[in-house]
């Protein structure tokens, strides 16, 4: 089974044609070379493929995209708002090295102790919070300059020093 990791999504129509924009977070401009199909979601929890016709970088976090089936603006409308997946491999093919989105699947280590997998980065202008589970609780660790530590890429580590009393919030 296939693993899927969230890109972004599309947010709109453009032009007539059914041609859509993507704003994804794979950090570098993107033609998407050599992606056949994204998985869009089009019901909650549910994805689907969607073949690419042709794709055009237009900036670092959009890509101009036509999709196989969506010849009209009408069309095209029905797919904007709905989050992109790609598959781990394509996912890998096109993101960049320095990407935040990059550290989905690393797992956050402080003090030496495992506190979880990375399942979501949200990105904001002085930091980037990472969404762990924890005691099937939801936990959002903070990188930035003061907590980051150091990256491990190779053991797909993320070692950080957190303020003090930041896991008793979620977790008491």
């Amino acid at each position: 089974m296939s693993t899927y990791i969230p890109i972004g999504k599309l947010i709109a129509a453009h032009g007539l044609q059914g041609d859509l924009i993507l704003q994804h977070s794979l950090g570098k401009r993107s033609n998407l070379t050599g992606i056949q199909a994204l998985f869009i979601e089009e019901k909650k929890g549910q994805t689907l493929p969607w073949f690419v016709e042709k794709a055009q970088a237009r900036t670092e976090e959009e890509t101009l995209i036509k999709l196989e089936g969506i010849d009209t603006k009408e069309k095209a409308q029905k797919l904007a708002r709905k989050a992109v997946w790609l598959t781990e491999a394509d996912f890998e093919k096109q993101v960049s090295k320095k990407a935040p989105i990059k550290l989905l699947g690393y797992h956050i280590h402080e003090a030496g102790k495992d506190l979880g997998e990375i399942r979501e980065l949200i990105e904001q202008p002085h930091q980037i919070l990472c969404r762990l589970e924890i005691d099937s609780k939801d936990v959002f660790i903070p990188l930035h300059e003061d907590s980051l530590e150091r990256i491990d890429h190779k053991k797909r580590i993320v070692h950080v020093e957190l303020p003090e009393g930041l896991l008793d919030i979620y977790l008491s």
